[in-house]
C-alpha cells in the first residue's frame, strides 16, 4: 500500500466512526442534552491531548487555535445538533453532505484551488448518494433546522480550509494541535451548555461509557487522524471522505437496530461510495514533481506541485 493509501484509509476511520455517533448518542445517552454531550466529547478529549503532549500555543496560534476549535468543534457541534433535533435524521444528514461543496468554493478562495468540472460532479454524486441513503418520503423541512445543518456544513468546511492554509507550527506535531483545537471548541462551549441546558443530568454507567467512546474513541483519536489528514492531503479530498458517515450510520442501524436497507439505500451507497473513492484519485493529466522548501517560519514541508507543460 502506497503512503498516500495508507493515509486515506486512516483518514476515512474519522468520519467512519463519526457515523457511530447516532447509534451511542441513542442508545447509550440521556436525552435531550445536545450541548452537554458536545461538550463532553471535546472537552475531556482536548485535556487529555494537552497532558499527553504537554505543549500549549505561542504568538498568533492562541487566536488560530481558538479560530479553528470554535469551525471545527464550538460551532459545528450545537448547530449540528439543532439540526438533528428540528430536522428528520436523513434530511439533516443530506443538509450536511452539502460540505463537499462549500469546500470547494472555499479552497479556491483561500487555497487557490481551481474548482475543476470533476470536483463539482464528484460532491453533487457524493450529496446525491447520501439522500439516497437516508431521506425518506414525505420528510418534513423546518427553516431553522435546515439553516442550522447549513450553516453546520459551512463551519466544518471552513475548518477544514483553514486547516489546511494554516498548516501547524514548527515543532508541533498533528496530536498537540488536535488538543488545542479540542479544548478551544469544549472551553467555548462550556457556558453555552450550562446557561441552555442548565446542570449535568444525573449519569448512569451505561451514560459515562457512552460519553467515554464519544471523548476518547470519537473525538480525540478520530480528530487526530481528521487533522492529519487534512494535512497531508487536498481539503477536497479529505472532505469527499464525509459520505462515509451517513454510510456507516445505517450499516449499524441495519446490523444493531433492524432498520431496513433496501434497494434505493444501497444504490445510494454504492454511489456515495463511488464518488468517494473517485474524490481520492489524482487527476491523470497532471505530472507531480516533489520538492522541498522552506515556509517563512522555517518549518521545511515537502509539497507536490501539478505541472502541465511548464515548471511553476
Amino acid at each position: 500500500m502506497s503512503r498516500k493509501a495508507a493515509t486515506i484509509a486512516l483518514t476515512a476511520l474519522a468520519p467512519a466512526s463519526w457515523g457511530s455517533t447516532y447509534f451511542v448518542t441513542t442508545e447509550f445517552l440521556p436525552p435531550d442534552r445536545p450541548l452537554f454531550t458536545g461538550l463532553m466529547r471535546a472537552l475531556p478529549a482536548g485535556l487529555l491531548l494537552l497532558g499527553l503532549t504537554r505543549k500549549l500555543p505561542q504568538g498568533a496560534w492562541w487566536w488560530k487555535s481558538l479560530v479553528l476549535g470554535v469551525l471545527n468543534i464550538g460551532a459545528f457541534f450545537p448547530l449540528l445538533f439543532l439540526a438533528a433535533y428540528r430536522l428528520p435524521g436523513g434530511v439533516a444528514a443530506v443538509v450536511g453532505s452539502v460540505g463537499p461543496l462549500f469546500v470547494v468554493g472555499l479552497a479556491a478562495l483561500f487555497l487557490g484551488d481551481k474548482p475543476t468540472v470533476k470536483g463539482l460532479l464528484t460532491a453533487i454524486a457524493a450529496a446525491f448518494g447520501v439522500s439516497l441513503v437516508v431521506l425518506k418520503a414525505g420528510a418534513a423541512l423546518d427553516a431553522i433546522g435546515v439553516a442550522a445543518g447549513l450553516l453546520s456544513a459551512l463551519s466544518m468546511s471552513a475548518g477544514t480550509v483553514f486547516t489546511k492554509r494554516w498548516g501547524r507550527p514548527e515543532g508541533v506535531g498533528a496530536l498537540a494541535l488536535t488538543g488545542w483545537q479540542l479544548t478551544a471548541g469544549g472551553l467555548f462551549l462550556l457556558p453555552i451548555a450550562f446557561l441552555v441546558e442548565g446542570a449535568p443530568p444525573a449519569l448512569s454507567g451505561t451514560n459515562l461509557a457512552g460519553y467515554a467512546y464519544l471523548a476518547f474513541g470519537n473525538t480525540a483519536i478520530s480528530y487526530f487522524l481528521w487533522f492529519r489528514g487534512i494535512e497531508r492531503l487536498s481539503a477536497s479530498s479529505v472532505t469527499l471522505l464525509g459520505p462515509l458517515s451517513p454510510i456507516t450510520a445505517a450499516v449499524i442501524g441495519w446490523a444493531a437496530l433492524g432498520q431496513a436497507l433496501g434497494p434505493v439505500q444501497l444504490l445510494g451507497m454504492v454511489i456515495a461510495f463511488g464518488a468517494t473513492l473517485l474524490g481520492q484519485l489524482a487527476p491523470r493529466a497532471a505530472k507531480k514533481e516533489s520538492f522541498s522548501t522552506t515556509e517563512k517560519n522555517g518549518q521545511e514541508v515537502s509539497m507536490d506541485l501539478e505541472v502541465s507543460g511548464v515548471r511553476r
